[in-house]
């Protein structure tokens, strides 16, 4: 028998493997996958747009609006001796600082402009999220005879985006720092103002004597107008100013923006066509315009996620409106210009008897109305709806209890698998978001890198789609007998790592601190390991592939899991391999691949999970664990609607029963052994129940951030059944 030496030897003649055509080698495949990624996502959000089908149900979905309102019976006039709710008085109105509740511990804030006689109609008037409600206070809203709301918007200022506990101030504004808390439990800060918007429809249509109700917003506000509108039809009519646009670009836009699947079903059209046959005003006019910093004041972290606030050209605009009528009654939508005059306006918004009348009271003399703005009401503004989503977490862990573990059969292993196929699917589709199978031929190409004594090392591509491919680093122990086949072991990199790290033996290299050659290690005691590239690298180049995946309902594990598909099909059909015996060890990002791949790809025939588990929902929501990715740059790695569905242990229940194992250093910054021990005492007992407790474990090491290689080691060798 030859040993795969003489193989080598026949084969470098060539520089490639048998079977696989000639690398040409690049001096990034890593970019080069990136930019291919992002050609594909940016084709896919392109053709969105044809198999859109709009419901009022999938955008209250999309949002988060999942939680119940509170009653409101009256508007709460809020002030003092110092600050007293009543700001001003006219012979026509009264304006008055109000509140009301929404949620528990949660309320609207905001203008009350009450007229003294029967009002003609009910408006709830939105500002931009830069303004306050009191700016929007003018001569024309005051003699309108209109009763007028205006709630108050988070704002993008970033004063209060602080963890005054431990003692961190960042540079993210407030909405982005609400995003950033409630996007990971299936809520959003688009959500919770439309709520409280609606909260005063609710009120506004509990009054005895109805008469049209009016929604309105520049801006931010215009959008919450544009969604309150469509997901609520007691509403009667709507003028948004400042937002209608093509939404194809949301991936460009400030993060709070980030809808996830927003653009499987919406773009702004399909938006206003929700509205028809409802009159409808969209006005090319007051786009806020901003660019986000990346620079931070001293002492406080430059975090927050690029983006940019700018004015459509006016042809996009237009072409929206046209999309939008071919989806809805012409009638109902007025595109207004800078010329459009508000008499137009007015009577598109409003029966003509209501109509008559606001128009028969305008009075405009040109007098100044200057309101100074409540200061501390921006500061109750965020930190309720911090509070908020703080006790979301422990809701949100009893979901999943009800939706997931109660729903477990336990006594029987088929029971067990036969339902957790359908746990799977709902996983993979609905929260990783799933691309079809990979589509072209593998066309896979590889070339000699170099060896060692005992180890030759090959790099490999395959094709997965158009513009995507595979990538990875391939060990073969030099003592493969020709036909024998061996365990795989998949060593993944984590963020910012290429296949090549975990191969380094370089003790001077960064990289091998972290990962001390694992892939290279195992190859040396005989296993065949392959050490794939995901996209993760590359800072906001990779990190701008989530944005532009989750308005399509993606995310990069939904490429990354398809990259995976292709690997494992190419490892199985190799002649040197056991097809039934390929694992996966991954550290840091790849230990979050290690539960994400794994869960959904059964070929994976156990997984090792380094450097990463946690009370991973807890992680990206908690304000009371300092490495909280609120405080970090991570500004991608928070997972839509994960809170509900799948934290960590249900990850490794899908894994289930197949081996699992956590690698833990007590020193690793990425969690606390507390939080750690507290998600994997659900794997124990799942394992337990299920009387296969001899197949997970977790190593606990003195150790930082880092591959261990000892009890992990030992596990693939027992689980592979390889000695």
């Amino acid at each position: 028998m030859r040993t795969l030496l003489a193989i080598l030897v026949a084969a470098s003649l060539h520089a490639q493997l048998p079977g696989t055509k000639p690398l040409e080698p690049q001096a990034d495949f890593s970019a080069t996958m990136v930019a291919g990624i992002d050609k594909m996502a940016l084709r896919l959000m392109e053709q969105s747009k044809a198999d859109r089908k709009p419901t009022r149900e999938k955008l209250k979905e999309a949002l988060g609006i999942v939680d119940e309102r509170l009653p409101l019976t009256a508007l709460e006039f809020v002030g003092d001796t110092a600050s007293p709710a009543l700001l001003m008085e006219t012979e026509q109105c009264r304006v008055f600082r109000v509140r009301w509740p929404v949620f528990d511990g949660v309320h609207g804030e905001g203008i009350y402009v009450q007229p003294k006689g029967k009002p003609h109609a009910r408006v709830i008037y939105l500002p931009d999220a830069d303004d306050t409600p009191e700016k929007l206070v003018d001569e024309w809203l005051l003699t309108t005879g209109c009763e007028v709301v205006i709630p108050a918007l988070v704002s993008r200022d970033s004063e209060f985006s602080t963890n005054d506990k431990f003692g961190v101030k960042t540079n993210v504004s407030h909405r982005e720092w609400v995003y950033r808390q409630s996007y990971e439990l299936g809520r959003h800060i688009i959500g919770y103002e439309v709520q409280k918007a609606l909260s005063i429809v609710d009120w506004f249509k509990a009054q005895p004597e109805q008469v049209p109700l009016l929604i309105a917003g520049i801006g931010e506000g215009g959008m919450q107008a544009l969604h309150a509108a469509a997901i609520d039809e007691r509403i009667d009519s709507v003028y948004s100013m400042g937002y209608f646009a093509p939404r194809e670009g949301v991936w460009q836009e400030p993060i709070e923006r980030n809808v996830f699947g927003l653009l499987r079903d919406f773009g702004d059209a399909e938006i206003a066509s929700l509205i028809a046959p409802r009159p409808l005003v969209l006005q090319h006019l007051f786009y806020p315009k901003r660019v986000v910093s990346m620079e931070a004041s001293k002492g406080a972290r430059a975090i927050a996620a690029p983006g940019r606030l700018t004015e459509p050209p006016v042809a996009a605009f237009e072409a929206e409106i046209a999309r939008a009528k071919s989806l809805a009654s012409t009638s109902c939508i007025l595109a207004a210009t800078q010329e459009t005059n508000d008499e137009r306006i007015i009577r598109h918004l409003l029966p003509q008897a209501s109509a008559d009348a606001a128009l028969k009271l305008l009075k405009i003399t040109g007098a100044t109305i200057t309101l100074k703005p409540d200061a501390t009401r921006q500061k109750r503004l965020v930190r309720e709806l911090e509070a908020f989503t703080q006790r979301l977490l422990v809701t949100t862990e009893m979901e999943r209890k009800v939706q997931f573990w109660d729903k477990l059969p336990l006594k029987s292993l088929p029971e067990f698998e036969a339902h957790t196929v359908k746990e799977r699917e709902r996983f993979w589709n609905e929260v990783i978001g799933r691309l079809p199978d990979p589509n072209l031929p593998m066309n896979a190409k590889s070339r000699f890198v170099r060896e060692t004594d005992k180890v030759a090392i090959y790099e490999v591509t395959l094709d997965v789609w158009d513009d995507v491919f595979a990538w990875g680093w391939l060990c073969l122990p030099k003592d493969l007998k020709e036909g024998e086949k061996r365990p795989v072991v998949v060593c993944q990199h984590g963020l910012e790592g290429i296949p090549e790290d975990t191969i380094t033996t370089d003790e001077t290299n960064r990289a091998f601190g972290a990962y001390k050659a694992f892939a290279l290690r195992l190859a040396e005691q005989g296993f065949v390991t392959f050490a794939p590239h995901n996209p993760y690298r590359g800072m906001h180049a990779f990190r701008t592939l989530q944005r532009k995946l989750n308005p399509l309902g993606l995310t990069l594990y939904s490429v990354i899991n398809g990259q995976h598909q292709r690997i494992l099909e190419w490892l199985k059909a190799q002649p040197f391999t056991q097809p039934d015996k390929i694992a996966f060890y991954g550290l840091s990002y790849g230990g979050k691949s290690a539960m994400r791949t794994p869960a959904v790809l059964k070929d994976y025939c156990l997984s090792i999970c380094s450097g990463d588990f946690n009370e991973w929902v807890r992680k990206c929501v908690s304000s009371d664990m300092p490495m909280n990715y609120t405080h970090t740059h991570e500004y991608e790695i928070w997972e839509w609607n994960m809170g509900r569905t799948f934290n960590y242990a249900e990850m490794a229940a899908l894994i289930a029963p197949r081996p699992f194992m956590v690698e833990r250093g007590h020193n690793d910054g990425v969690g606390i052994d507390e939080w750690v021990n507290y998600e994997f005492a659900k794997v124990r007992r799942l394992y337990n129940k299920l009387l296969i407790g001899d197949r997970t474990t977790i190593e606990h090491f003195d150790g930082p951030h880092t591959i261990h290689g000892v009890g992990t080691y030992e596990f693939l060798k027992q689980t592979l059944g390889w000695k």
